[in-house]
């Protein structure tokens, strides 16, 4: 049995409902990705209503997401996030192996707003122990552990009814914003696309930032 099989085993609800994401997630959308708050968004920065919100879609699963987050994020951060120039929202798009982006999603949610993307990035950073051998059961039972939360927690967290409703709430959205893939990044609202890269670099974000915020 592989390793994706015994976790999807785990959580037989969480698989299930992960596949029928993965297959709205296959559907074009209209319209965009908004700067507007959505139900769910969890946000770094400045407060609701800053001049400019940068939006990225992403997944814990998606390994182009992991990338950007190793090479762009800890500027990315430093420059407009830790000096509040800017909101950043961070929202759900499950991507294969669907099932286990669904349980690391409820599980840092699980493990409440101060953690959150604690657990997010703990997650990204760990995707190549999976492709090493090690059952993302584990990997996600170890960053939900760092972040305070005891294994029958988690367990609760991954099988909650309310939780699976929401994770789809949440997917269904990003597919009715037009994202079809991620990671995706906007900038009030405006798509920013890096052609070749894992994502936006620092320098197409930036330069749609710093025009946003020279606007009077």
């Amino acid at each position: 049995m592989s390793a994706q099989t015994k976790y999807a085993a785990m959580s037989r609800r969480a698989a299930m409902t992960a596949a029928a994401l993965a297959a709205m997630a296959t559907l074009s959308g209209c319209g965009g990705g908004t700067g507007s708050s959505v139900e769910g968004d969890m946000a770094l920065g400045a407060p609701e209503g800053a001049k400019v919100t940068v939006v990225e879609y992403a997944s814990v699963t998606c390994p182009h997401c992991a990338s950007w987050q190793e090479a762009v994020w800890p500027a990315f951060k430093a420059k407009y996030v830790d000096t509040n120039k800017v909101r950043y929202v961070f929202r759900e798009l499950p991507t294969p192996p669907t099932n286990v982006a669904v349980a690391g999603f409820m599980i840092a949610r699980c493990a409440g707003e101060d953690k959150y993307f604690d657990v997010i990035h703990g997650i990204m950073a760990s995707q190549n122990e999976w492709r090493a051998g090690v059952n993302p059961r584990d990997t996600l039972f170890r960053v939900g552990n760092g972040a305070g939360l005891n294994n029958q927690q988690i367990e609760a967290c991954i099988k909650d009814p309310d939780n699976l409703k929401a994770a789809e709430a949440r997917s269904e959205a990003a597919v009715k914003a037009g994202v079809t893939g991620t990671p995706a990044f906007f900038v009030n609202g405006v798509a920013i696309v890096s052609p070749g890269s894992e994502g936006a670099t620092l320098a197409d974000l930036s330069r749609a930032i710093d025009a946003e915020l020279a606007k009077g």
